[in-house]
């Protein structure tokens, strides 16, 4: 095989979320590929720590600050991230929030807060991303953090889920869009994967060896962030609009039901839809 294709020398890479979780992981491994990396957080020192690493590397690098749910910041984002790495090749969204609640008693503001924090937001980023590569001409990857929930249902967990789901349709639509462009979009729906906010704890682990997931652990971080190595890079220079699932054979397993949800919200660990 061609090692070169999954080598991104001299490309830029725009990472929101790159702070910490899966967002830090894929930051780190663009940069091990030889990829320049702006790492953009709502917080500031975890940006700067991140970026500090990528430029250990030896990659060009830049801390960002900045809040992708307030519009106003998002053009800004994309135009900082430029200016420090000279272009934009590649995107990474993984900014994400699950919440929990019957839909009959779901207020209207988590339903929004949902669609916002999850669909609303990349494809603000995105536009500006896609703006930016159109303008120079250059071909470019953008992958986002969808979720297994979003490929299917569980109780009490709709928005979220409807939010995850609205993401996979719209990587469809901006990998239709831009194609011409030599733009691809592309997803991956994560299942249960242990990091900083959902951590790996001995319950969680044994809950989950007793549960759906077939390969009978959480994934890691690390993991999620090879699949969007993959998505951006080369390997995958036929692929586009669609959602990689990466959740140890959940999907391949979920004809044998879905996770309950106990009556005070919080989904069953055993399967931990992300």
């Amino acid at each position: 095989m061609d090692t070169s294709l999954f080598q991104l020398e001299g490309k830029s890479a725009l990472v929101v979320g790159g702070g910490q979780g899966m967002g830090e992981a894929t930051a780190r491994l663009l940069a091990q590929v030889g990829c320049g990396v702006a790492v953009a957080d709502i917080k500031g020192g975890s940006a700067e720590r991140v970026a500090a690493e990528v430029a250990d590397m030896g990659q060009p690098s830049a801390p960002i600050v900045g809040d992708v749910l307030d519009d106003d910041q998002v053009p800004r984002i994309v135009e900082r991230a430029e200016a420090a790495l000279g272009g934009l090749d590649v995107l990474v969204a993984t900014v994400g929030q699950a919440s929990f609640a019957p839909l009959v008693d779901m207020k209207p503001e988590q339903w929004d807060r949902d669609q916002h924090f999850n669909l609303r937001y990349f494809f603000l980023i995105a536009r500006e991303a896609a703006r930016s590569m159109i303008a120079r001409g250059t071909p470019g990857a953008m992958t986002c953090v969808s979720s297994v929930a979003g490929l299917q249902s569980a109780p009490n967990h709709a928005s979220y889920g409807v939010a995850k789901a609205g993401l996979v349709n719209l990587v469809r639509s901006m990998a239709v869009e831009w194609a011409p462009h030599h733009i691809r979009v592309n997803a991956i729906a994560p299942g249960s994967i242990a990091t900083p906010r959902i951590p790996a704890t001995p319950e969680r682990q044994e809950r989950t060896r007793e549960g759906l997931i077939p390969t009978k652990r959480l994934g890691t971080v690390d993991e999620v962030a090879k699949a969007a190595l993959f998505l951006v890079s080369d390997l995958a220079s036929y692929v586009t609009g669609t959602t990689l699932a990466v959740g140890g054979g959940w999907m391949a397993a979920s004809i044998l039901g879905v996770p309950s949800v106990p009556d005070g919200g919080k989904l069953d660990a055993t399967a931990g839809l992300t």
